[in-house]
Order: C-alpha cells, then structure tokens, then sequence
C-alpha cells in the first residue's frame, strides 16, 4: 500500500502561555499544502524501515514512523511488516513531515489490516505520538489551542494562490525554539483575523517564534523581508526554519535560499 503524506503551514502561531505539564497553550491555524512524501507499507517476514531522499539518522525511539506502527501493534499485535519512506519534506522545517507520516501510517495499517478504527480513534492515537499528528486524519483547515490537541473546523480556502516556501538549510529543535521564547500574552483572536482580507493579515496574524528566529539568524532576514515586501502575506511555518509567501500569482524573485513553488 502506498500514500503521499502531504504538508502544512502554520497561519499564525501564538503562544498564549506555559502550562503546569510543561507544554505550552497556543493558537495557530494549520493549513494542508500540496508537496509530499512517499511512503509505502507491505507485509512481510520480518520488520524494516527503510528512508531514501532525504536521509538522517533517527533512533527508532524518535522516528514517528517506526513509533506509529509500534503503537498499532502493542494495542492490535499487527503481523510484521517493510516500510519504505522517500522524504522530500525537510527535517526540522516547520512543516510536519513527521507528524504527516505518523497519521498516514495509523491510516494505513488501518486499513492494511483492516483494525476498523474510526476518526476519532485514529486522532486519540495519533495524539499520543505529537500534537501535530491529530491533524494530519482528517487534513482540513483548523484552528487549533491547547498544547495543540484542540481543535475547531475552518473555513479558510487559499485555493488558486501560489505559495513560495523557502527552505534555509537549518534544523530546529521545537524545544530550544520554545526555550527562546519570551513575553507571552492572550492577543488578538486568530479566528476573526483569519476573516479579514489575506493583505490585511501581516497587519495582525504573527507567528511568535519569527523575532527570535531571525535574531539568531539575521543572515536570512533580507530574503524574508523582500518576499514580504512582494506578497499577501509571509510568515515563518511552525517553529521550523521555513519561510513561505502567498502571493495571487507566481513571479520571478531573486532569493538567495532554495525554494519551491506549488499552487494551492
């Protein structure tokens, strides 16, 4: 069995505050974007994983992948199987590749071996591997609070834009981007700014770990700032190291980072 986990970005993330388990309450928009990895999955003797395109070593105990297929089969004892992985989605960007390939393998060895589990199922279980993971089930536009587990349908259709992402060759820890952050605050309700027209948005839609990012590495504010200055909107994606636009129409920019075009 084959699918294409897919992408998302983050249209604002606010970090509303710190909470009593550790984590962080938040706020942000996740929007599923067309540019995918592979994965396959096949019954087979033995289990192996094996990743192709782009390659990092990850312990077992921290691929989501590997992590995903072992939850099923603690709860559901799943025959053995061959995973095959193309990543094409960076590491570390902000784009959840990682939590895309959790949900898709939850997904599909439901399916594979026909465990019969519902939505709501899938999204307890995903929950238990990263806050991200729920999302990726159902793959519409939401809102989401909490430490990311809460979730509320959206409206939001960016249909026939083009999206410029930009992908320095960085890697970020979500924990050290956390640690970097300062002064939280309630702000401005996400929903009703999502409302407002897409040029209106850079006026009042932020993602929290943008300063601090591009104070640890003002080396790659000048590209961010020209993409601003040409598009909708721009942000940082999650708390990774990818940038993105939304423009109406795709353009010739000179951009010093790799990048890639997809039209949403």
């Amino acid at each position: 069995m084959i699918s294409f986990p897919n992408a998302k970005i983050n249209i604002g993330l606010h970090v509303v505050s710190k909470r009593s388990d550790g984590f962080h309450n938040i706020e942000s928009c996740l929007y599923p974007i067309p540019f995918h990895d592979v994965l396959e999955i096949v019954p087979a003797d033995k289990f192996s994983y094996h990743q192709y395109g782009i390659k990092k070593e990850i312990p077992d105990s921290e691929n989501l992948i590997i992590r995903s297929y072992q939850l099923l089969e603690k709860k559901y004892r799943l025959p053995e199987v061959e995973i095959r992985l193309i990543k094409n989605i960076p590491l570390g960007s902000g784009l959840g590749g990682g939590s895309s390939n959790a949900a898709s393998t939850l997904q599909m060895c439901n399916e594979l071996f026909h465990l019969n589990l519902n939505s709501s199922q899938l999204k307890e279980l995903a929950l238990e591997l990263g806050s991200d993971c729920p999302f990726f089930i159902e793959n519409e536009p939401l809102l989401v609070s909490g430490r990311g587990e809460d979730f509320k349908p959206n409206k939001l259709n960016l249909s026939g834009f083009q999206l410029i992402l930009v992908f320095p060759e960085l890697e970020i820890s979500t924990k050290k981007a956390f640690q970097n952050l300062q002064n939280l605050d309630s702000g401005r309700n996400l929903e009703n700014e999502l409302s407002k027209p897409i040029s209106n948005w850079n006026e009042s839609i932020r993602n929290d770990f943008q300063q601090p990012f591009f104070e640890a590495h003002p080396e790659l504010k000048t590209d961010f700032d020209f993409i601003q200055s040409k598009s909708l909107y721009a942000s940082l994606s999650g708390t990774g190291s990818t940038f993105y636009g939304i423009f109406k129409e795709k353009c010739e920019l000179d951009i010093q980072q790799k990048h890639l075009w997809i039209r949403l």
